[in-house]
Protein backbone atom coordinates (compact mmCIF):
# COMPACT_ATOMS: atom_id res chain seq x y z
CA UNK A 1 0.00 0.00 0.00
CA UNK A 2 1.18 3.82 -1.24
CA UNK A 3 1.93 5.68 2.06
CA UNK A 4 0.68 9.25 2.59
CA UNK A 5 1.93 11.63 4.86
CA UNK A 6 -1.01 12.65 6.73
CA UNK A 7 -1.07 16.06 7.15
CA UNK A 8 -3.65 18.89 8.27
CA UNK A 9 -5.83 19.96 5.44
CA UNK A 10 -6.24 23.95 5.33
CA UNK A 11 -9.75 23.26 4.24
CA UNK A 12 -11.42 20.12 5.14
CA UNK A 13 -12.50 17.93 2.14
CA UNK A 14 -15.00 15.73 2.12
CA UNK A 15 -15.04 12.61 0.06
CA UNK A 16 -18.52 11.20 -0.96
CA UNK A 17 -18.33 6.77 -1.43
CA UNK A 18 -22.48 6.37 -2.01
CA UNK A 19 -21.57 2.48 -3.00
CA UNK A 20 -20.51 -1.02 -1.03
CA UNK A 21 -16.79 -0.80 -1.55
CA UNK A 22 -14.49 -2.05 1.10
CA UNK A 23 -13.80 0.30 3.89
CA UNK A 24 -10.33 0.21 3.32
CA UNK A 25 -10.88 2.96 0.71
CA UNK A 26 -12.93 5.07 3.65
CA UNK A 27 -10.05 4.07 6.14
CA UNK A 28 -6.82 5.23 3.45
CA UNK A 29 -8.56 8.31 3.19
CA UNK A 30 -9.71 9.32 7.23
CA UNK A 31 -6.06 8.19 7.58
CA UNK A 32 -5.01 10.95 5.61
CA UNK A 33 -7.00 13.45 6.91
CA UNK A 34 -10.37 13.64 5.16
CA UNK A 35 -13.53 13.45 5.91
CA UNK A 36 -15.31 10.52 4.64
CA UNK A 37 -19.30 10.10 4.15
CA UNK A 38 -19.75 6.02 3.11
CA UNK A 39 -23.51 5.56 2.32
CA UNK A 40 -24.59 2.21 0.21
CA UNK A 41 -28.40 2.66 1.00
CA UNK A 42 -29.76 5.88 1.09
CA UNK A 43 -30.13 7.19 -2.77
CA UNK A 44 -27.51 8.91 -4.66
CA UNK A 45 -29.63 12.07 -5.04
CA UNK A 46 -30.59 12.01 -1.46
CA UNK A 47 -26.98 11.84 -0.44
CA UNK A 48 -26.19 14.96 -2.91
CA UNK A 49 -28.66 17.10 -0.88
CA UNK A 50 -27.18 16.21 2.79
CA UNK A 51 -23.49 16.76 1.39
CA UNK A 52 -23.56 19.31 -1.49
CA UNK A 53 -20.18 20.72 0.09
CA UNK A 54 -18.25 17.12 -1.11
CA UNK A 55 -15.22 17.21 -3.39
CA UNK A 56 -15.15 14.01 -4.57
CA UNK A 57 -17.28 10.90 -5.26
CA UNK A 58 -15.82 7.28 -5.40
CA UNK A 59 -18.49 5.08 -7.28
CA UNK A 60 -18.85 2.09 -8.50
CA UNK A 61 -21.59 1.42 -11.13
CA UNK A 62 -23.15 4.16 -9.89
CA UNK A 63 -25.29 6.00 -12.85
CA UNK A 64 -23.50 9.99 -12.01
CA UNK A 65 -25.71 11.74 -14.28
CA UNK A 66 -25.98 16.04 -15.04
CA UNK A 67 -28.58 15.91 -12.33
CA UNK A 68 -26.26 14.36 -9.61
CA UNK A 69 -23.21 16.09 -10.69
CA UNK A 70 -25.36 20.11 -10.75
CA UNK A 71 -26.41 18.79 -7.31
CA UNK A 72 -22.63 18.85 -5.84
CA UNK A 73 -21.60 22.25 -6.47
CA UNK A 74 -18.01 21.83 -4.44
CA UNK A 75 -17.35 18.57 -6.71
CA UNK A 76 -14.23 18.54 -8.05
CA UNK A 77 -13.11 14.74 -8.40
CA UNK A 78 -15.20 11.70 -9.77
CA UNK A 79 -13.19 8.03 -8.98
CA UNK A 80 -14.85 5.07 -10.83
CA UNK A 81 -13.47 1.99 -8.60
CA UNK A 82 -12.52 0.19 -11.46
CA UNK A 83 -12.32 0.50 -15.42
CA UNK A 84 -15.58 1.38 -16.95
CA UNK A 85 -16.64 4.70 -16.91
CA UNK A 86 -19.72 4.34 -19.39
CA UNK A 87 -22.08 5.02 -16.15
CA UNK A 88 -20.63 8.75 -15.72
CA UNK A 89 -21.52 11.31 -17.83
CA UNK A 90 -17.84 12.27 -18.37
CA UNK A 91 -18.79 15.12 -20.82
CA UNK A 92 -20.92 16.74 -18.86
CA UNK A 93 -18.48 16.88 -15.57
CA UNK A 94 -15.66 18.26 -18.34
CA UNK A 95 -18.40 20.97 -18.71
CA UNK A 96 -18.52 21.51 -15.15
CA UNK A 97 -14.90 21.65 -14.17
CA UNK A 98 -15.14 18.19 -12.90
CA UNK A 99 -11.76 15.44 -13.43
CA UNK A 100 -13.22 11.87 -13.70
CA UNK A 101 -10.54 9.02 -13.07
CA UNK A 102 -11.05 5.06 -13.22
CA UNK A 103 -8.74 2.72 -11.71
CA UNK A 104 -7.82 0.75 -14.60
CA UNK A 105 -6.68 -2.65 -14.25
CA UNK A 106 -8.02 -3.32 -11.08
CA UNK A 107 -10.14 -5.99 -11.79
CA UNK A 108 -8.33 -7.76 -14.76
CA UNK A 109 -7.02 -10.48 -13.01
CA UNK A 110 -10.70 -11.35 -11.38
CA UNK A 111 -12.42 -11.24 -14.94
CA UNK A 112 -9.49 -13.29 -16.51
CA UNK A 113 -9.38 -15.99 -13.54
CA UNK A 114 -13.32 -16.37 -14.06
CA UNK A 115 -13.01 -16.77 -18.03
CA UNK A 116 -10.93 -19.71 -17.21
CA UNK A 117 -13.35 -20.87 -14.32
CA UNK A 118 -16.13 -20.80 -16.72
CA UNK A 119 -14.58 -22.60 -19.62
CA UNK A 120 -13.12 -25.33 -16.84
CA UNK A 121 -16.67 -25.71 -15.34
CA UNK A 122 -18.51 -25.98 -18.71
CA UNK A 123 -15.95 -28.52 -20.09
CA UNK A 124 -16.41 -30.75 -17.39
CA UNK A 125 -20.18 -30.33 -16.31
CA UNK A 126 -19.25 -29.28 -13.08
CA UNK A 127 -22.87 -27.46 -12.45
CA UNK A 128 -24.72 -30.47 -13.39
CA UNK A 129 -22.43 -32.92 -11.43
CA UNK A 130 -22.84 -30.94 -8.54
CA UNK A 131 -26.78 -30.02 -8.66
CA UNK A 132 -27.54 -33.91 -9.95
CA UNK A 133 -25.48 -35.54 -7.15
CA UNK A 134 -26.97 -33.15 -4.86
CA UNK A 135 -30.10 -34.66 -6.17
CA UNK A 136 -29.00 -38.26 -5.17
CA UNK A 137 -28.62 -39.03 -8.76
CA UNK A 138 -25.03 -40.58 -10.49
CA UNK A 139 -24.83 -39.08 -14.03
CA UNK A 140 -21.42 -40.25 -14.73
CA UNK A 141 -22.30 -41.64 -18.12
CA UNK A 142 -24.13 -38.61 -19.04
CA UNK A 143 -21.60 -36.29 -18.05
CA UNK A 144 -18.66 -37.08 -20.39
CA UNK A 145 -16.23 -33.79 -20.68
CA UNK A 146 -13.55 -32.34 -22.37
CA UNK A 147 -9.89 -31.51 -21.70
CA UNK A 148 -8.78 -27.93 -21.93
CA UNK A 149 -5.07 -29.25 -22.60
CA UNK A 150 -3.74 -28.32 -26.24
CA UNK A 151 -6.71 -26.80 -27.60
CA UNK A 152 -6.96 -23.69 -29.60
CA UNK A 153 -7.94 -20.79 -27.17
CA UNK A 154 -9.02 -17.08 -29.36
CA UNK A 155 -8.83 -13.66 -27.33
CA UNK A 156 -11.26 -11.25 -28.91
CA UNK A 157 -9.01 -7.73 -27.22
CA UNK A 158 -5.51 -8.00 -25.59
CA UNK A 159 -5.90 -5.06 -23.33
CA UNK A 160 -4.69 -5.94 -19.48
CA UNK A 161 -7.67 -8.54 -18.88
CA UNK A 162 -7.22 -10.54 -22.80
CA UNK A 163 -3.52 -10.47 -21.80
CA UNK A 164 -3.97 -12.20 -18.30
CA UNK A 165 -6.35 -14.68 -19.71
CA UNK A 166 -3.36 -15.92 -21.90
CA UNK A 167 -1.17 -15.81 -19.04
CA UNK A 168 -3.78 -17.62 -17.10
CA UNK A 169 -4.17 -20.44 -19.39
CA UNK A 170 -0.54 -21.14 -20.46
CA UNK A 171 -0.66 -24.18 -18.61
CA UNK A 172 -2.59 -26.11 -20.67
CA UNK A 173 -0.69 -26.06 -23.52
CA UNK A 174 -2.68 -24.20 -25.89
CA UNK A 175 -2.33 -22.65 -29.23
CA UNK A 176 -3.57 -18.64 -28.32
CA UNK A 177 -4.80 -16.39 -31.32
CA UNK A 178 -5.00 -13.17 -30.57
CA UNK A 179 -7.21 -10.47 -32.38
CA UNK A 180 -6.71 -6.42 -31.71
CA UNK A 181 -6.60 -3.41 -34.02
CA UNK A 182 -3.81 -1.91 -32.30
CA UNK A 183 -1.86 -4.37 -30.70
CA UNK A 184 1.47 -4.67 -33.15
CA UNK A 185 1.79 -8.02 -34.78
CA UNK A 186 5.59 -8.08 -33.21
CA UNK A 187 4.70 -7.35 -29.51
CA UNK A 188 1.65 -9.90 -29.55
CA UNK A 189 3.67 -12.32 -30.90
CA UNK A 190 6.44 -11.15 -27.60
CA UNK A 191 3.96 -12.36 -25.30
CA UNK A 192 3.01 -15.45 -26.74
CA UNK A 193 0.15 -14.92 -28.65
CA UNK A 194 -0.16 -15.21 -32.56
CA UNK A 195 -2.12 -12.40 -33.97
CA UNK A 196 -4.85 -13.30 -36.22
CA UNK A 197 -7.82 -11.26 -38.37
CA UNK A 198 -11.61 -12.02 -36.47
CA UNK A 199 -12.45 -13.98 -38.68
CA UNK A 200 -9.17 -16.44 -38.86
CA UNK A 201 -10.13 -16.63 -34.70
CA UNK A 202 -13.30 -17.65 -35.51
CA UNK A 203 -12.97 -20.34 -37.97
CA UNK A 204 -9.86 -21.98 -35.95
CA UNK A 205 -10.63 -21.49 -32.18
CA UNK A 206 -12.35 -24.00 -30.19
CA UNK A 207 -12.54 -21.54 -27.18
CA UNK A 208 -13.28 -17.78 -28.29
CA UNK A 209 -13.34 -14.91 -25.20
CA UNK A 210 -14.32 -11.64 -25.51
CA UNK A 211 -12.34 -8.35 -23.74
CA UNK A 212 -13.53 -5.05 -25.33
CA UNK A 213 -15.78 -2.29 -24.38
CA UNK A 214 -19.21 -1.61 -25.11
CA UNK A 215 -21.09 1.09 -26.97
CA UNK A 216 -21.86 2.11 -30.65
CA UNK A 217 -18.11 0.86 -31.73
CA UNK A 218 -18.56 -3.21 -30.77
CA UNK A 219 -22.55 -3.52 -30.78
CA UNK A 220 -23.52 -6.65 -32.60
CA UNK A 221 -19.72 -6.65 -33.41
CA UNK A 222 -19.77 -10.46 -32.96
CA UNK A 223 -22.07 -10.84 -35.67
CA UNK A 224 -23.81 -13.60 -38.43
CA UNK A 225 -20.42 -13.66 -40.72
CA UNK A 226 -18.22 -14.49 -37.25
CA UNK A 227 -20.83 -16.80 -35.54
CA UNK A 228 -21.28 -18.77 -38.83
CA UNK A 229 -17.75 -19.43 -38.77
CA UNK A 230 -17.31 -21.14 -35.62
CA UNK A 231 -16.56 -25.03 -35.55
CA UNK A 232 -19.41 -26.96 -34.03
CA UNK A 233 -19.22 -27.56 -30.49
CA UNK A 234 -16.66 -24.64 -29.74
CA UNK A 235 -17.40 -22.21 -27.03
CA UNK A 236 -18.09 -18.61 -26.93
CA UNK A 237 -17.53 -16.55 -23.71
CA UNK A 238 -18.88 -12.80 -22.75
CA UNK A 239 -17.66 -11.36 -20.01
CA UNK A 240 -16.82 -8.01 -21.60
CA UNK A 241 -20.19 -6.26 -22.15
CA UNK A 242 -23.90 -6.74 -23.21
CA UNK A 243 -24.58 -6.30 -26.66
CA UNK A 244 -21.07 -7.33 -28.04
CA UNK A 245 -22.63 -10.50 -29.06
CA UNK A 246 -25.62 -10.63 -31.28
CA UNK A 247 -27.71 -13.30 -29.44
CA UNK A 248 -30.64 -13.35 -31.49
CA UNK A 249 -28.33 -14.36 -34.29
CA UNK A 250 -26.85 -16.69 -32.15
CA UNK A 251 -30.19 -18.46 -31.35
CA UNK A 252 -30.59 -18.08 -35.26
CA UNK A 253 -27.99 -20.06 -35.72
CA UNK A 254 -28.59 -22.75 -33.08
CA UNK A 255 -31.76 -23.21 -33.95
CA UNK A 256 -30.70 -24.16 -37.25
CA UNK A 257 -28.53 -26.91 -36.36
CA UNK A 258 -25.19 -24.90 -35.56
CA UNK A 259 -23.99 -26.34 -31.97
CA UNK A 260 -21.99 -23.01 -30.10
CA UNK A 261 -21.54 -23.14 -26.51
CA UNK A 262 -22.33 -20.04 -24.75
CA UNK A 263 -21.05 -18.90 -21.44
CA UNK A 264 -21.96 -15.06 -20.38
CA UNK A 265 -22.59 -12.77 -16.90
CA UNK A 266 -23.41 -9.99 -19.11
CA UNK A 267 -26.92 -8.78 -19.49
CA UNK A 268 -29.28 -5.45 -20.71
CA UNK A 269 -29.49 -4.49 -17.03
CA UNK A 270 -27.84 -5.84 -13.46
CA UNK A 271 -30.64 -7.01 -11.59
CA UNK A 272 -33.28 -9.81 -10.96
CA UNK A 273 -35.61 -11.17 -13.34
CA UNK A 274 -35.95 -13.15 -16.67
CA UNK A 275 -32.84 -13.61 -18.79
CA UNK A 276 -33.69 -13.33 -22.36
CA UNK A 277 -30.64 -15.34 -22.99
CA UNK A 278 -31.39 -18.23 -20.93
CA UNK A 279 -32.84 -20.63 -24.06
CA UNK A 280 -29.07 -20.15 -25.76
CA UNK A 281 -26.35 -19.96 -23.29
CA UNK A 282 -24.41 -23.00 -21.09
CA UNK A 283 -23.66 -21.23 -18.31
CA UNK A 284 -24.68 -18.03 -17.03
CA UNK A 285 -23.47 -15.93 -14.03
CA UNK A 286 -24.51 -12.59 -12.40
CA UNK A 287 -21.93 -10.27 -13.78
CA UNK A 288 -19.15 -11.85 -11.19
CA UNK A 289 -16.20 -10.72 -13.06
CA UNK A 290 -14.84 -8.12 -10.57
CA UNK A 291 -16.55 -9.79 -7.48
CA UNK A 292 -13.85 -11.20 -5.47
CA UNK A 293 -12.40 -9.73 -1.97
CA UNK A 294 -8.80 -9.14 -3.99
CA UNK A 295 -10.79 -7.18 -6.94
CA UNK A 296 -12.38 -4.95 -4.81
CA UNK A 297 -9.44 -4.33 -2.08
CA UNK A 298 -7.68 -2.88 -5.09
CA UNK A 299 -10.21 -0.97 -6.59
CA UNK A 300 -10.94 0.61 -3.17
CA UNK A 301 -6.82 1.39 -2.71
CA UNK A 302 -6.10 2.46 -5.89
CA UNK A 303 -9.24 4.82 -5.74
CA UNK A 304 -8.50 6.27 -2.38
CA UNK A 305 -4.48 6.87 -2.86
CA UNK A 306 -5.51 8.57 -6.66
CA UNK A 307 -7.78 11.14 -4.99
CA UNK A 308 -5.21 11.67 -2.43
CA UNK A 309 -2.55 12.27 -5.21
CA UNK A 310 -4.91 14.43 -6.95
CA UNK A 311 -5.53 16.87 -3.63
CA UNK A 312 -2.29 16.69 -2.33
CA UNK A 313 0.29 16.13 -5.28
CA UNK A 314 -2.03 17.49 -8.30
CA UNK A 315 -1.41 14.77 -9.88
CA UNK A 316 -3.73 13.96 -12.90
CA UNK A 317 -2.45 10.67 -14.05
CA UNK A 318 -5.56 8.45 -15.12
CA UNK A 319 -7.81 11.67 -15.85
CA UNK A 320 -10.32 10.47 -18.53
CA UNK A 321 -11.84 13.27 -19.43
CA UNK A 322 -8.95 15.91 -19.29
CA UNK A 323 -7.78 15.87 -22.81
CA UNK A 324 -7.69 19.48 -24.15
CA UNK A 325 -4.97 21.89 -23.28
CA UNK A 326 -5.87 25.65 -23.07
CA UNK A 327 -5.41 26.97 -26.85
CA UNK A 328 -6.43 24.23 -28.25
CA UNK A 329 -9.95 23.93 -29.89
CA UNK A 330 -11.15 20.17 -28.79
CA UNK A 331 -12.79 20.33 -32.33
CA UNK A 332 -9.68 19.48 -33.87
CA UNK A 333 -9.28 16.33 -31.40
CA UNK A 334 -12.27 15.11 -32.37
CA UNK A 335 -11.76 15.22 -35.84
CA UNK A 336 -8.17 13.27 -35.47
CA UNK A 337 -10.35 10.84 -33.62
CA UNK A 338 -12.81 10.49 -36.71
CA UNK A 339 -10.27 10.54 -39.38
CA UNK A 340 -8.01 7.61 -37.70
CA UNK A 341 -11.96 5.99 -37.29
CA UNK A 342 -12.49 6.22 -40.71
CA UNK A 343 -8.68 4.37 -41.54
CA UNK A 344 -9.37 1.96 -39.00
CA UNK A 345 -12.67 0.40 -41.28
CA UNK A 346 -10.66 1.37 -44.65
CA UNK A 347 -8.06 -1.08 -43.14
CA UNK A 348 -10.45 -3.82 -42.20
CA UNK A 349 -8.99 -3.31 -38.48
CA UNK A 350 -5.49 -4.62 -39.79
CA UNK A 351 -3.03 -4.54 -36.43
CA UNK A 352 -1.29 -1.03 -36.26
CA UNK A 353 2.66 -1.43 -36.47
CA UNK A 354 3.43 2.74 -36.90
CA UNK A 355 1.83 5.95 -36.69
CA UNK A 356 2.91 8.90 -39.15
CA UNK A 357 1.04 11.89 -37.86
CA UNK A 358 1.98 15.45 -39.48
CA UNK A 359 0.33 18.31 -37.89
CA UNK A 360 -0.34 21.94 -39.84
CA UNK A 361 -0.52 25.40 -38.88
CA UNK A 362 -1.39 25.91 -34.99
CA UNK A 363 -1.88 22.30 -34.38
CA UNK A 364 1.85 21.30 -34.86
CA UNK A 365 2.79 22.89 -31.06
CA UNK A 366 -0.20 20.33 -29.89
CA UNK A 367 0.66 17.24 -31.39
CA UNK A 368 0.96 14.96 -28.13
CA UNK A 369 -2.38 16.00 -27.81
CA UNK A 370 -3.70 13.94 -30.69
CA UNK A 371 -2.19 10.64 -29.78
CA UNK A 372 -5.27 9.64 -27.42
CA UNK A 373 -8.24 10.46 -29.89
CA UNK A 374 -6.21 8.93 -33.17
CA UNK A 375 -5.83 5.64 -31.07
CA UNK A 376 -9.62 5.52 -30.04
CA UNK A 377 -10.46 5.52 -33.37
CA UNK A 378 -8.26 2.86 -34.10
CA UNK A 379 -9.71 1.04 -31.36
CA UNK A 380 -12.74 1.68 -28.90
CA UNK A 381 -10.47 0.12 -25.90
CA UNK A 382 -8.80 3.63 -25.60
CA UNK A 383 -10.78 6.63 -24.39
CA UNK A 384 -10.19 10.00 -26.47
CA UNK A 385 -9.85 11.70 -23.18
CA UNK A 386 -6.66 10.34 -21.43
CA UNK A 387 -3.78 12.31 -20.94
CA UNK A 388 -1.20 12.03 -23.47
CA UNK A 389 1.51 10.45 -20.51
CA UNK A 390 -1.11 7.44 -20.53
CA UNK A 391 -1.47 7.76 -24.34
CA UNK A 392 2.51 7.24 -24.99
CA UNK A 393 2.65 4.45 -22.58
CA UNK A 394 -0.62 2.50 -24.28
CA UNK A 395 1.41 3.14 -27.29
CA UNK A 396 4.36 1.67 -25.71
CA UNK A 397 2.90 -1.77 -24.54
CA UNK A 398 1.08 -2.03 -27.83
CA UNK A 399 4.30 -2.07 -29.87
CA UNK A 400 2.91 1.14 -31.85
CA UNK A 401 5.61 3.29 -32.71
CA UNK A 402 4.05 6.97 -33.10
CA UNK A 403 6.21 10.06 -35.03
CA UNK A 404 5.84 13.76 -35.58
CA UNK A 405 6.84 14.83 -38.86
CA UNK A 406 7.42 18.59 -39.14
CA UNK A 407 5.13 20.37 -41.30
CA UNK A 408 6.85 21.10 -44.94
CA UNK A 409 6.59 25.06 -45.19
CA UNK A 410 5.92 24.97 -48.52
CA UNK A 411 2.60 22.90 -48.30
CA UNK A 412 0.06 25.41 -47.24
CA UNK A 413 -2.57 23.11 -45.53
CA UNK A 414 -3.63 25.68 -42.63
CA UNK A 415 -4.46 24.16 -39.99
CA UNK A 416 -4.89 20.76 -40.94
CA UNK A 417 -3.97 16.91 -40.33
CA UNK A 418 -2.45 14.04 -41.66
CA UNK A 419 -2.34 10.34 -40.10
CA UNK A 420 -0.51 7.95 -41.58
CA UNK A 421 -0.73 3.73 -40.72
CA UNK A 422 1.82 1.56 -41.46
CA UNK A 423 0.23 -1.50 -40.51
CA UNK A 424 1.08 -5.22 -40.65
CA UNK A 425 -0.70 -8.28 -42.10
CA UNK A 426 1.14 -12.04 -42.02
CA UNK A 427 4.31 -10.21 -42.72
CA UNK A 428 2.70 -7.99 -44.94
CA UNK A 429 3.09 -4.08 -44.30
CA UNK A 430 0.79 -1.87 -46.42
CA UNK A 431 0.26 1.86 -45.54
CA UNK A 432 -2.60 4.59 -45.59
CA UNK A 433 -2.56 8.12 -45.17
CA UNK A 434 -5.55 10.00 -44.42
CA UNK A 435 -5.55 14.07 -44.28
CA UNK A 436 -8.68 16.36 -42.66
CA UNK A 437 -9.36 20.02 -41.43
CA UNK A 438 -12.38 22.24 -39.91
CA UNK A 439 -14.36 24.48 -42.53
CA UNK A 440 -16.64 26.72 -40.95
CA UNK A 441 -16.11 24.03 -37.96
CA UNK A 442 -17.33 21.20 -39.87
CA UNK A 443 -15.12 18.26 -39.63
CA UNK A 444 -13.91 17.80 -43.34
CA UNK A 445 -11.61 14.68 -44.57
CA UNK A 446 -9.90 16.02 -47.27
CA UNK A 447 -7.91 12.64 -48.74
CA UNK A 448 -7.93 8.92 -48.08
CA UNK A 449 -5.46 6.78 -49.58
CA UNK A 450 -4.97 7.52 -53.25
CA UNK A 451 -8.27 10.13 -53.32
CA UNK A 452 -7.55 13.33 -52.82
CA UNK A 453 -9.90 16.70 -53.32
CA UNK A 454 -12.48 14.58 -50.99
CA UNK A 455 -13.53 17.22 -48.52
CA UNK A 456 -16.66 15.72 -47.32
CA UNK A 457 -18.34 16.20 -43.94
CA UNK A 458 -17.53 13.12 -41.79
CA UNK A 459 -20.90 14.14 -39.08
CA UNK A 460 -24.09 12.38 -39.95
CA UNK A 461 -23.80 8.83 -41.46
CA UNK A 462 -21.64 7.83 -44.71
CA UNK A 463 -21.12 5.19 -46.83
CA UNK A 464 -17.51 4.86 -48.15
CA UNK A 465 -17.34 2.29 -51.38
CA UNK A 466 -13.92 1.66 -53.03
CA UNK A 467 -14.16 -0.10 -56.61
CA UNK A 468 -12.83 -0.68 -60.22
CA UNK A 469 -13.51 2.55 -61.85
CA UNK A 470 -16.22 2.06 -64.54
CA UNK A 471 -19.70 4.11 -65.83
CA UNK A 472 -22.92 3.17 -63.47
CA UNK A 473 -21.67 1.92 -60.35
CA UNK A 474 -23.23 5.45 -58.81
CA UNK A 475 -26.53 4.45 -60.23
CA UNK A 476 -26.92 1.01 -59.13
CA UNK A 477 -25.87 2.12 -55.29
CA UNK A 478 -28.29 4.24 -55.14
CA UNK A 479 -31.03 1.85 -56.68
CA UNK A 480 -30.24 -0.16 -53.80
CA UNK A 481 -30.69 2.56 -51.08
CA UNK A 482 -34.08 3.85 -52.65
CA UNK A 483 -35.18 0.12 -52.52
CA UNK A 484 -34.59 0.24 -48.51
CA UNK A 485 -35.70 3.26 -48.29
CA UNK A 486 -32.63 5.10 -47.15
CA UNK A 487 -32.10 8.75 -48.66
CA UNK A 488 -28.86 10.11 -50.25
CA UNK A 489 -28.29 13.62 -48.73
CA UNK A 490 -24.87 13.89 -50.60
CA UNK A 491 -22.05 12.23 -53.11
CA UNK A 492 -18.72 12.85 -53.43
CA UNK A 493 -16.84 10.22 -55.74
CA UNK A 494 -13.52 10.77 -56.77
CA UNK A 495 -11.21 8.47 -59.16
CA UNK A 496 -7.63 8.16 -59.44
CA UNK A 497 -7.10 7.16 -63.15
CA UNK A 498 -3.70 6.26 -63.06
CA UNK A 499 -4.76 2.95 -60.67
CA UNK A 500 -7.89 3.29 -62.62
CA UNK A 501 -10.46 2.93 -59.30
CA UNK A 502 -12.82 5.38 -57.62
CA UNK A 503 -14.59 5.70 -54.40
CA UNK A 504 -17.89 7.29 -53.45
CA UNK A 505 -18.57 8.47 -50.57
CA UNK A 506 -22.21 9.07 -49.72
CA UNK A 507 -24.14 11.21 -47.12
CA UNK A 508 -27.23 9.20 -45.63
CA UNK A 509 -30.38 10.05 -43.76
CA UNK A 510 -29.90 7.30 -41.56
CA UNK A 511 -27.93 4.07 -40.08
CA UNK A 512 -26.96 1.47 -42.62
CA UNK A 513 -26.86 -2.06 -41.46
CA UNK A 514 -23.90 -4.37 -42.42
CA UNK A 515 -26.50 -6.77 -44.36
CA UNK A 516 -27.09 -3.32 -47.16
CA UNK A 517 -23.12 -2.55 -46.87
CA UNK A 518 -22.80 -6.16 -47.85
CA UNK A 519 -25.26 -5.83 -50.64
CA UNK A 520 -24.45 -3.03 -52.39
CA UNK A 521 -20.51 -4.22 -52.55
CA UNK A 522 -21.91 -7.85 -53.99
CA UNK A 523 -23.85 -5.74 -56.57
CA UNK A 524 -20.72 -3.17 -57.64
CA UNK A 525 -18.10 -5.75 -56.93
CA UNK A 526 -16.86 -3.39 -54.67
CA UNK A 527 -13.10 -3.47 -53.54
CA UNK A 528 -14.24 -2.70 -49.90
CA UNK A 529 -17.12 -1.26 -48.84
CA UNK A 530 -18.17 0.28 -45.12
CA UNK A 531 -20.46 2.45 -42.97
CA UNK A 532 -19.63 5.05 -40.64
CA UNK A 533 -21.60 6.86 -38.34
CA UNK A 534 -20.75 10.14 -36.19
Amino acid sequence: MASFPKRTITIMKKILIPTKLEKLSADILQGAGYTVIQDSETSLMEQAAQHPDCSAMIVRSEKITPEVIDALPELKLIVRAGAGFDTIDIAYARQKGIDVMNTPGANANAVAEEVVTMVLSHYRHIVQGDNTTRAGQWEKKNLMGRELTNKTFGIIGLGNIGRLVAKRIEGFDPVILGYDPILAPQKAREIGIEPCSLQEIFSKSDIITIHVPGGPDTKNMIDRELLSLMKDEATLINCARYGVVNEQTLRELKAEGKSIHYLTDVYPEDKAGDKEVADVASIMLPHLGASTIEANLTAARRAAEQAIAYFEHNSTSFVVNKGTPDGLDPSYQRLAWMLSSVARKWTKGTPVRQIDCTFYGDLNAYGKWFWAPILSGLSPNVDRGIMPSDAAKLLQNQGITIIEREPSEQKIYGNSMTIDLITETKGSIQSLSVRGTLTEGMPMIARLGAFESLYFNMQGHSIFMHYKDRPGVIASIAAILAEKGINIENITAPRNAQIEESLAVLKVDQPVSDEIIAEISKAIDAIHGFYVGF
